[in-house]
């Protein structure tokens, strides 16, 4: 076998490239997993690989078994849900020229289900649209494919996510984990399993009906590009994962310090100032590419702009667990402050919670500290920022999950609660089955691939140095297992109990939102904590401090 040029003789030897942060790394990956046949393998990279493929089935079959289920606003008109709005952004952009998809029309109402998100969903959709007149041109005639429905059609839009799951998330977690430093072959695996049957994602995107796992996979494979020092590459992903869904700003700081701080660190004078260079140009290139078909016109622009960023629909929408949805329980926040007002709150609030972050990282760039400063960052944003939906904390929740072999116990349990805090959305939707069994499934599998239980000390929680500097002043931090452990048995109840509550118990008719509200606040609550420990963690971390060393 050759990789660059140079003879490597066994598919062995080609694995082994795969530490190395080259091309022949990922061409390696390739060829073993798609062109070289079993019977070639030896044996250890059979079982990596078989281990491998035996995890992905089952990830696809979990999906596919889900998508089986009910979806957001089925048999609910007029307005039906957000399977509704993406048959209908196929519609809209299959029948209409490009210079109408933002724009109110005779032929494009967008109170109903208008297109909000980048040119690049747009693109998608019209590939779907294309798709699906070849097979049934009803599914996206002009105006009377309004609330479409049927098993054949269901089964199409089912297929569009799980083909652009297959497609661009689960390549991306596989690289990922495969990625990871000192970590065994095994625990390469688990993550790997963990990642994928994390339920949040699975019951909005198979069950609800959406594509975040399009967003959340370029975002992954941006990580994956800085991690091997392809920053031009990874910025790229970024830009189209940013081009895919503006939530995606939720993690564009990280992707900002970090870059800015590896350039400082380079020195701009010079490498530095090139690297910076580069980017810029990169970034400038990625979104002039995306938005070619607008920039003909200003106010093709102002009007996408606007879609993408209604100012008009208030705080926060629903019962989302954040902070301004919760306080509203105590004070209507809505009913006393402009709506202007509220915008400029929420971006100081916001600003403020993330700075710490966000400098530390630019001062001691590492990748660890740029994987944690994605959870952080993304967690304040959905705390504290304006016009924030439950979903959004599937943004929070995928880098959470890029920790999860670092800090099994407390990425386990927020994954867990962040799959709660959507629970009133999906008895809405008829998920309740899929819910219990994913949440249950996902707990176990990463209880026995990771005993997090064992895994509850100051260092396994990587609080050490922050336990070093309250020596003498906290003399609780000696049972601080034991505590950990109780509060995430106590919290697992709470959520049980709330959720079968929430399926089972009529609310009273004085209080009809009591349950969902209380599944409000009981998750913002674990997420302000949450908040609190990861910036802590990042705040404390001596080893950015050594590992930015190797950047410079």
């Amino acid at each position: 076998m050759f990789l660059g040029g140079k003879k490597t003789g066994t598919v062995s030897s080609a694995i082994k490239c795969l530490s190395n942060k080259n091309l022949d790394s990922i061409v390696a990956m390739f060829m073993v997993f798609f062109q070289v046949p079993f019977g070639v393998l030896q044996r250890s990279a059979m079982e990596k690989w078989s281990l491998m493929t035996i995890t992905v089935l089952l990830a696809l079959t979990v999906r596919w078994t889900v998508s089986l289920g009910s979806y957001s606003g089925a048999g609910k008109p007029p307005m039906y849900g957000d399977y509704e709005a993406q048959r209908h952004w196929q519609e809209v952009t299959y029948n209409l020229p490009i210079r109408q998809w933002y724009f109110n029309t005779s032929d494009n109402d967008l109170l109903y289900w208008g297109l909000d998100y980048p040119p690049l969903t747009a693109y998608h959709s019209f590939l779907c649209a294309y798709i699906a007149k070849l097979i049934n041109p009803d599914w996206i005639a002009l105006h009377t494919s309004r609330g479409y429905e049927s098993q054949p059609h269901k089964l199409f839009m089912r297929t569009t996510v799980f083909v652009a799951d297959l497609l661009v998330y689960i390549p991306a977690v596989i690289l990922y984990c495969f990625s990871l430093k000192e970590t065994s072959t095994k625990k390469k695996v688990s993550s790997a399993l963990c990642i994928l049957l994390y339920p949040g994602l699975i019951l909005i995107d198979h069950g609800h009906f959406q594509y975040n796992s399009v967003s959340l996979g370029f975002a992954l494979w941006g990580v994956l590009g800085l991690s091997y020092d392809w920053d031009l590459l990874g910025s790229v992903a970024f830009c189209l994962a940013l081009n895919y869904k503006q939530m995606e700003l939720y993690h564009s700081l990280p992707f900002f310090c970090y870059l800015l701080g590896k350039c400082f660190k380079k020195g701009l004078k010079g490498k530095g100032l090139v690297l910076l260079t580069k980017i810029a140009g990169t970034v400038v290139v990625s979104f002039a590419v995306c938005w070619l078909p607008f920039c003909t016109d200003m106010a093709q622009i102002m009007q996408v702009l606007r879609r993408l960023f209604p100012i008009d629909r208030g705080l926060f929408e629903d019962k989302v667990a954040n902070i301004w949805c919760s306080l509203s329980v105590l004070i209507k926040i809505k009913n006393i402050i402009s709506p202007q007002t509220q915008l400029k709150l929420s971006f100081a609030v916001t600003f403020l919670s993330l700075l710490p972050t966000c400098i530390k990282l630019t001062v001691q760039p590492s990748l660890r500290g740029f994987k944690f400063a994605l959870v952080s960052c993304a967690l304040s944003f959905f705390l504290f920022s304006f016009q924030v939906h439950e979903k959004s904390i599937l943004l929070v929740s995928v880098p959470v999950c890029l920790i999860l072999n670092e800090i099994p116990f407390m990425a386990t349990w927020f994954l867990l609660v962040s799959t709660f805090s959507m629970l009133p959305l999906l008895l809405k939707d008829g998920l309740l089955l899929p819910y219990a069994v994913t949440m249950l499934a996902f707990l176990s599998v990463c209880v026995a691939s990771f005993s997090i239980f064992e895994k509850t000390s100051a260092e396994d929680l990587q609080l050490k140095p922050f336990s070093l500097s309250l020596k003498g002043y906290v003399s609780w931090f000696k049972s601080f297992p034991k505590i950990v452990r109780s509060l995430f048995l106590l919290s697992v109840t709470l959520m049980g109990v709330l959720s079968l509550a929430s399926a089972a118990v009529p609310p009273p008719q004085r209080l009809p939102d009591l349950f969902p509200v209380s599944v409000s606040i009981i998750s913002c609550l674990h997420f302000l904590l949450f908040l609190v420990y990861f910036n802590v963690v990042i705040l404390w971390d001596s080893k950015n401090s050594r590992s930015q060393k190797k950047i410079s």
